[in-house]
């Protein structure tokens, strides 16, 4: 039977607007889901996994920066990317902004990078905050250098609290109240604190930051949400999503 060759056209697909690669954990429950609930026309997500043991310490955090090149190849250059971010929160940290950087652009030159604890800084300063309080679910050997990052980038840490659980498989399943308590907590304690930061990309906080800086007074900025608008800025787009609280809103 003879095959009929059928004429098509192309168009730009999906992400015609901006394509956004991200680099998150295999381990990952969360950061993939709350990237759903960015919903603007021609703007999307593409995502590759870095492999990471389930046990967060200082060790398995920097143990990542090796795989990164590699998990930065599988975001195929011809997709056109406009942005890309490695989606660890703690293993950015410790591996430094300039390392993630250097990772990523291995196999995307010159492309324009972002991570969590780089894109939190980025948003307390369009935020005009000075003075955060620090929610994390780490231990201590990782929660202090996530502290000494904002410290080191003149913003002043008023009060840190943390849930101390190195498993990122249980991180995943703390509930919205517990870290709303946690806020509050560490809000209160700060006392005069500009805004707060909830750490980690495993913890679920998109849903609740709306809720939480309305009852607080306060901006919240979470891993996630700091790490999604500052990808899309990076882009270029610039839209507002004021269901997402403040940041959002600038």
């Amino acid at each position: 039977m003879a095959v009929i060759k059928l004429d098509f056209t192309t168009d730009e697909g999906f992400g015609a607007r901006a394509r956004l690669g991200m680099i998150i954990l295999e381990s990952d429950q969360t950061l993939e889901i709350e990237a759903r609930l960015i919903d603007i026309e021609g703007v999307d997500f593409y995502h590759s996994r870095i492999p990471n043991e389930m046990e967060v310490t200082p060790t398995t955090l920097t143990d990542m920066a090796a795989r990164l090149p590699a998990a930065a190849g599988l975001l195929p250059t011809d997709f056109g990317f406009d942005a890309i971010a490695y989606g660890c929160t703690s293993a950015s940290t410790l591996i430094g902004t300039d390392g993630v950087t250097n990772a990523i652009r291995q196999a995307h030159p010159d492309m324009a990078c972002t991570n969590p604890i780089a894109a939190a800084i980025a948003a307390f300063n369009t935020l005009g905050v000075s003075r955060v309080a620090i929610v994390t679910p780490y231990t201590l050997d990782v929660t202090e250098p996530v502290a000494d990052q904002f410290r080191n980038a003149d913003l002043q840490v008023g009060a840190v609290g943390s849930f101390l659980e190195s498993s990122d498989l249980v991180v995943a399943r703390i509930s919205a109240e517990s870290i709303a308590n946690g806020i509050r907590t560490v809000a209160e304690a700060a006392g005069d604190c500009d805004g707060v930061f909830v750490s980690c990309t495993s913890l679920r906080t998109l849903d609740l930051i709306p809720k939480i800086e309305a009852e607080i007074g306060k901006p919240v900025v979470s891993s996630n949400l700091a790490l999604l608008w500052h990808l899309l800025r990076l882009s270029g787009v610039d839209d507002q999503l004021p269901h997402l609280g403040r940041l959002f809103s600038t």
